[in-house]
C-alpha cells in the first residue's frame, strides 16, 4: 500500500510541478482571450475518468495506508500521517475549494461572446488567484511525495 500511494501521490506532485512549472507560464504568455481558451479547455481536457482515479484515489489509498501501516514504528507512522494529511490540506482541500471553483467561473464563460474589457477583468480575477492556490499545490504535493519515499526508504 505504501508503494501504491507512493505512485499516485509522486503522479499527482508530478502533475502538478509540471503544469505549474511549464503550462501556466507558457500560457501566461498569451493574450487575454487565448489565456482563457487555452485554460477552458485545458480544465475540461484534465476532468477525465483516470485523473479523477489518481487524483481521488490517491487521498483514499493514502488513508488506508495510515492505518495498515500504524503497527510498524512511530517514525515511519508519523511520517505517512503527515504526508497524507498535508496531501489533504494543500492538495485536496486547495483543489476543491480554491481551484475548482475558479475554474468553474472559467467554465461557465461564454469566451466568444464576451468583451475585450469582460476577458482582462475575468483573467485579472482568475489567474493569480489560481496560481497562488496551485503553488501551494505545488508545495505540498511534492513535500508529500518526499515523506513517503523517505518512510518506504526507512522501512
Amino acid at each position: 500500500m505504501l508503494l501504491v500511494t507512493t505512485l499516485l501521490f509522486g503522479l499527482v506532485a508530478g502533475l502538478c510541478f509540471t503544469w505549474g512549472n511549464a503550462v501556466t507560464p507558457g500560457i501566461g504568455q498569451l493574450e487575454d482571450m487565448g489565456y482563457l481558451q487555452a485554460f477552458q479547455k485545458m480544465n475540461r481536457s484534465i476532468e477525465n475518468p483516470l485523473f479523477f482515479a489518481v487524483f481521488i484515489g490517491s487521498f483514499f489509498v493514502g488513508i488506508a495506508t495510515v492505518f495498515i501501516n500504524r503497527g510498524i514504528s512511530p517514525t515511519h507512522f508519523w511520517l505517512v500521517t503527515a504526508a497524507v494529511a498535508i496531501y489533504f490540506v494543500g492538495v485536496v482541500l486547495i483543489t476543491v475549494f480554491g481551484n475548482v471553483p475558479l475554474n468553474q467561473i472559467l467554465d461557465k464563460t461564454d469566451l466568444i461572446n464576451s468583451t475585450t474589457q469582460e476577458l482582462a477583468s475575468l483573467r485579472e480575477k482568475f489567474e493569480q488567484p489560481w496560481n497562488r492556490f496551485h503553488r501551494i499545490r505545488v508545495v505540498s504535493a511534492t513535500l508529500s511525495f518526499a515523506l513517503l519515499i523517505i518512510a518506504g526508504i526507512g522501512k
